[in-house]
């Protein structure tokens, strides 16, 4: 089978869950590489399928912004002649895929929910106009570069051989013009990435400013928090929380909506949620059209009793 270079994001070492979904994506279409910059845990690869383990060691790819670790992963491309290249559909991921597919002249497509070989090609799944449509695409020049969102699948383990491979790359001056000054680590708040996360639960204007019981169903479900744009912009929450088309896009197996009425701008960033419930006081909100459950009623009365629920039952 041919190889499908999937690009690793492992903070501090650890393999982030969407780069399992990477790879377990990845065995559908080809034998899959992992490619490392810096470290990873090599174990944990294996064991999510990774046949191969690239890996390149240079200060470069953190002393300065994508250009380093873009163009590395073309010359790797480049000499490989992979199936298909798959990253995740972070910011950082997005810029690094672009650069590759115009440094090999290949096609590209982003935010993929869905990735299948069909045939002799391969065959990527979208959701596009603010999740209005879903459409199939596939590229018709070079090697497919692909990033997939978040919880597009879920992490399955299939032990492979894992076998560690150091490369190097030729980086340019061109590509050390952009270079990181200073870093700050982000502050743990104890709850789920939010892109990441497969439960997800939001806040809107209903809350009224105070998240207090968004927050606590949340945690009694192991979920992140998320707001809407009317709820980050009158200042009641952080804007990094921000779900939607000016924001960030979701699509976890559980969406949650808490007194956001869904409008068109939010829909965009959480549609492709595989459930979504919501709780609006007004019946004829524009969210109860794309739910799978709704609940009519204050979102200060429904969730602390459905929070007090879930606790019972958890025992």
């Amino acid at each position: 089978m041919t190889e499908v270079l999937v690009l690793i994001d492992a903070p501090d070492g650890k393999v982030t869950k969407p780069s399992l979904e990477l790879l377990t994506i990845a065995r559908r279409i080809g034998e899959p590489s992992a490619v490392v910059f810096g470290n990873a845990d090599t174990d944990t690869l294996k064991e999510y399928g990774a046949e191969k383990i690239y890996t390149y060691e240079d200060a470069a790819f953190d002393e300065f912004l994508v250009g380093p670790k873009a163009e590395a992963l073309a010359q790797l491309v480049a000499d490989k002649s992979p199936a298909a290249v798959l990253v995740g559909a972070s910011t950082e991921g997005k810029e690094i895929s672009a650069r590759v597919a115009l440094k090999t002249e290949s096609g590209w497509i982003s935010d993929a929910v869905d990735v299948q070989a069909d045939g002799g090609s391969i065959t990527t799944t979208q959701s596009v106009f603010a999740g209005n449509f879903t459409v199939k695409a596939a590229v018709t020049q070079g090697a497919p570069v692909i990033t997939v969102k978040p919880n597009s699948t879920a992490p399955e383990a299939a032990p492979a051989a894992g076998a560690v491979e150091s490369v190097t790359a030729d980086i340019s001056d061109a590509a050390k013009t952009a270079k990181i000054t200073s870093s700050k680590p982000k502050e743990a708040s104890g709850r789920p990435e939010l892109t990441e996360a497969a439960i997800v639960v939001s806040g809107g204007r209903g809350t009224g400013g105070d998240f207090t019981e968004v927050e606590s169903f949340a945690d009694s479900l192991g979920a992140a928090v998320g707001a809407s744009r009317a709820a980050v912009d009158s200042g009641w929450y952080p804007h990094s929380f921000q779900v939607g088309q000016t924001g960030k896009t979701v699509s976890p197996q559980l969406y949650v909506a808490n007194g956001i009425s869904g409008a068109i701008q939010h829909r965009a960033g959480m549609q492709t949620s595989k459930t979504i419930v919501a709780v609006n006081k007004d019946d004829e909100a524009p969210i109860f059209e794309l739910v799978d459950f709704g609940v009519v009623g204050d979102l200060k009365a429904v969730l602390p009793q459905a929070t007090e629920e879930i606790k019972k039952r958890k025992g």
